[in-house]
């Protein structure tokens, strides 16, 4: 079984890191018998599964519960939970209760967004014995600060800032950073320079690794369809095609056929 202490090996070797996001046990389940290294729950879920315009409206418990299904479906993968909207902004009391509820759930180590306000919880988080995850650039949570999903560290002053950013979490204990929607070049030296890996997300190939939402590259949604998140299938297609069949066979009374149900009485013995 895969842990955290192999994703410094995997940088340390050269070894691209693999990631997804997932939600449910069925997904979950397949993919543990996939190669895949590693699966996020993230607050994206707010997003996908409950059809929220922002990731703003996840919660802790929301999190947690999606946590415990895909522990239940994948038992055999490292699993990174995200600590949620202002979850980590209400005071470590509150913030450590978050990080208790995510890791009861089933998962190996929590995501926590931006370093600015941040560095002082994630060491008492990884001095309490938890795997932290930063994640820089595009963060989802503070999209009313952007002003919408917007490319970020853009300037050489935004760049440097980022990278300085990815360096503190290094330094405060973090194993590993997301980078989302930065430029290529930009993510580049911010993996050169960290001895921790970096997974990345719409900024080239030149990091430690790469997450994209496990529905996104399944092709579930044909109303999203970000330059970033390749499609390596067009699932909603697939399943939109397979109801209609069998909504046609229903109402041509084609479904179910003989050896599809009983079709003798099963008599109880007197």
């Amino acid at each position: 079984m895969k842990s955290i202490p192999d994703f410094l090996k995997w940088k340390a070797d050269g070894r691209a890191i693999t990631m997804v996001t997932c939600y449910d046990a069925a997904t979950a389940k397949i993919l543990n018998a996939s190669s895949v290294d590693s699966i996020l729950v993230g607050d994206s879920c707010a997003m996908v599964v409950h059809g929220y315009d922002s990731t703003v409206h996840a919660t802790v418990e929301m999190i947690a519960t999606h946590t415990a299904a895909v522990r239940r479906g994948a038992p055999d993968k490292v699993i990174i939970a995200d600590l949620p909207f202002l979850s980590n902004r209400k005071g470590t009391e509150i913030a450590m209760d978050a990080v208790d509820q995510l890791m009861k759930a089933g998962a190996n180590a929590v995501k926590l967004e931006r370093r600015k306000g941040n560095i002082q919880l994630i060491e008492h988080i990884v001095d309490s014995g938890v795997p932290v995850m930063g994640h820089l650039g595009l963060t989802p949570q503070s999209v009313n600060a952007f002003g919408g999903f917007k490319m970020q560290a853009k300037s050489d002053a935004a760049a440097r800032a980022l990278i300085e950013d990815a360096k503190m979490l290094e330094l405060a204990g973090c194993f590993s950073v997301v980078l989302e929607c930065i430029p290529g070049d930009v993510a580049a030296q911010v993996t050169e320079a960290l001895t921790i890996p970096t997974i990345g997300i719409g900024c080239g190939p030149e990091v430690s690794g790469q997450v994209l939402v496990v529905n996104d590259l399944l092709g579930m949604d044909r109303s999203f369809q970000p330059r970033f998140a390749r499609k390596y299938a067009n699932l909603a297609e697939t399943i939109g095609q397979a109801v209609d069949s069998y909504c046609a066979d229903v109402q041509s009374k084609a479904f179910p056929a003989a050896g599809e149900y009983s079709s003798k009485l099963v008599k109880a013995a007197s």
